[in-house]
């Protein structure tokens, strides 16, 4: 193993006490309701992933119960409501009494602490306290991707990470390519050398430009105005290279690592910026401080790498995939073509279920019968690599791991008390723009 790589690993076994040899316990069967088989369910993030979610949980077919929904937009929650009314089977599903919807900053605390499990489905900036506090509290946790944005929430992930392994709580990942049959049956084929050594994969989110989500009102706070359009705002999203290409980074990093929950690239470098996002078309308050286009290359032993491209700007090319070159053969998901073989395909299965609502079940299954699922430490683990490809693009320099795991800069405001009228960490320019707040790459430090 790279020495590199090994200082590392030291590392973040000192950091997070090690991960536990053995999980022996199972999960409690008290973690849930006492006396009865119902698992109660809190929703935090109301946003249409978030309804997604709960949909998803349901179509579980278990004896739960959504009791509490959080939110710091009241126009979400009432979404929300409004679409649970609707179900057909919302007397058994759904119980959500005036008392346990919570609509503010400090909502979430709320709403954890009346359930067994926790779906956090909020803006990624806040996913790290969330679920942080999930943990504390005993509960079970599904978080949505990526799991952290900056260094700093990567570091408090680790921990997280570790005292749900001591609870033995279950933690479940919104990175469901893990729970796809097709990506399962695809990687165990590379793990088990179909197209011989890996050398490399590829991985890319190409896709066009997404749609404007909001202007500001007049009078609007900027708080109000940035968690509304929260997805062109990195403190809040992880710019899109992060929050939607993270998919992409963590089949690439599986492959490579070969199935480790910890493996990661020794360093990267790249290159990025804002083409489409300056223009015209756009005016200066829906642009936010992210970019529009990056692309890293990561470097693993043995001088393995792992390309990424990730790009939204309309009448471009597109690809949403991964692929993984071999010393024997290639592949582009789901399918492999070895040089000497028959190319194989992965044949749809009829009893192959949606990944959103097999991810949810394998968790159920976990909960009820005391199997061991920890997501959290390649979750976090895959976001933090993201987070590393963000540094090297916006700053236009090479990264290394331990520097970025390190020294990262924080751009999130943990454990500052936010309200509507708090000033958030990017704030506009004279003319409404934030281009001021926007990295330059040769000028924007990654570390300070």
């Amino acid at each position: 193993m790279n020495s590199t790589k090994q200082t590392s690993r030291r590392q973040f076994l000192k950091m997070t006490g090690g991960i536990a040899a053995v999980y022996t316990l199972g999960v409690a069967r008290s973690a849930y309701a006492a006396g009865t088989d119902e698992i109660k369910v809190a929703l935090i993030g109301c946003g249409r992933r978030g309804r997604g979610a709960v949909l998803d949980r349901i179509a579980v077919g278990d004896n739960m119960k959504l009791v509490a929904i959080a939110d710091i937009s009241s126009e979400r929650l009432n979404l929300a409501i409004s679409t649970f009314d609707k179900l057909e089977n919302k007397t058994t599903k759904i119980n959500l009494p005036h008392e346990h919807v919570f609509n503010g900053f400090d909502g979430y605390k709320k709403a954890i602490e009346c359930a067994d499990q926790v779906l956090i489905t909020s803006f990624p900036g806040f996913h790290t306290t969330h679920y942080e506090y999930a943990v504390q509290q005993g509960k079970h946790v599904f978080v949505e991707k990526p799991f952290c944005i900056d260094a700093e929430g990567y570091r408090r992930c680790m921990k997280a990470n570790k005292l749900a392994e001591e609870k033995n709580l279950t933690v479940l990942s919104g990175y469901q390519r893990r729970h796809q049959n097709s990506y399962l049956e695809w990687i165990k084929r590379i793990q088990n050398g179909d197209i011989g050594n890996i050398l490399n994969t590829r991985v890319y989110w190409n896709a066009g430009q997404i749609s404007l989500r909001a202007e500001k009102k007049t009078n609007e706070t900027e708080m109000s105005f940035q968690t509304r359009d929260w997805y062109v705002f990195n403190w809040l999203s992880g710019d899109h290279y992060l929050e939607q290409h993270c998919h992409n980074i963590d089949v690439g990093n599986w492959i490579l690592g070969k199935g480790d929950p910890l493996a990661h690239p020794i360093s990267c470098y790249g290159l990025g910026g804002r083409q489409a996002r300056r223009s015209p078309w756009m005016s200066p308050c829906d642009c936010g401080n992210i970019f529009d286009h990056h692309y890293v290359e990561y470097r693993y032993d043995n001088e393995r790498v792992m390309h990424s491209q990730c790009r939204q700007i309309k009448q471009c090319w597109t690809a949403v995939t991964e692929r993984v070159q071999g010393t024997a053969g290639n592949g582009v998901a789901c399918s492999l073509a070895p040089y000497d073989k028959e190319t194989w395909n992965y044949p749809k299965k009829n009893n192959d279920k949606s990944p959103y609502i097999q991810e949810h079940i394998d968790q159920v299954d976990a909960i009820r019968n005391g199997k061991k699922l920890h997501e959290g430490w390649f979750a976090a683990t895959s976001s933090m690599i993201g987070i590393m490809g963000r540094m090297a693009t916006y700053s236009g320099k090479e990264i290394t791991w331990e520097d970025a795991v390190n020294k990262g800069k924080t751009i999130f405001p943990y454990d500052k008390e936010l309200t509507f009228d708090t000033l958030p960490p990017v704030l506009p320019d004279a003319d409404g723009s934030y281009e001021k707040s926007t990295a330059i790459p040769g000028i924007y430090d990654p570390f300070e």
